[in-house]
This record gives C-alpha cells, structure tokens and sequence, in this order.
C-alpha cells in the first residue's frame, strides 16, 4: 500500500481548463499557494485562448477539494464561468512534484 492508500485514501490525478476573466489576475499564483496548502502537487499555466489549464495530483479528497476551490473561488478578482476537470484516474504514486506555473 502506498502512503495515499494507508490513510484511506487514494490518490487521485486531473486536469483542468478554468475559463472566464482568469488572465491577469494572479490566478496561476493563488492556484499553486491553495495547492501546495491541500498538499498537492501539479502545475498550472495560461493558454492563448484566455483560459487557465494544469493538472493537480495527491489524496482523493484533497484533489475534490482543490476542484471546488478551481471551480468556484480562484483568486480575488477572478471571474470563473466554467471549469472543466479532465481524464480524472488513480495513480499509484505522485508522477510530479512541487507545484509549478509553466508557461
């Protein structure tokens, strides 16, 4: 059993598109400070379509929790409209590490 498992809980991977007014408003900073407070890992950046994609990975309930947060908080003067969460499976173990924005 991995460590995940042992505490009951397995450990998940998702991606992510967040759209809406998410440019320009620090919004891959928040997303990675919330990720690494939930204790995920992943990685985020911004598309020229105006959205926000990445993927996060850790504990199920953690990753639901990060979603949520994707979904319907972001950062301060975001304006989330949609969020669409992809290609969600287990994972044996964390295939990244840290919390990163790419661009």
């Amino acid at each position: 059993m991995s460590e995940g498992e042992s505490a009951g809980n397995k450990l998940v991977s998702v991606d992510f598109e967040i759209f809406g007014h998410v440019q320009g408003v620090c919004f891959r900073m928040y997303t990675e400070k919330e990720g690494l407070r939930l204790g995920l890992v992943g990685w985020v950046k911004n598309t020229f379509r105006g959205t926000v994609v990445g993927q996060v990975q850790g504990p199920a309930d953690m990753v639901e929790e990060m979603k949520v947060w994707l979904s319907k908080e972001g950062s301060p003067t975001s304006r989330i409209t949609r969020a669409s969460f992809t290609n969600q499976r287990s994972i044996d173990k964390l295939e990244l590490s840290g919390f990163k924005t790419r661009f």
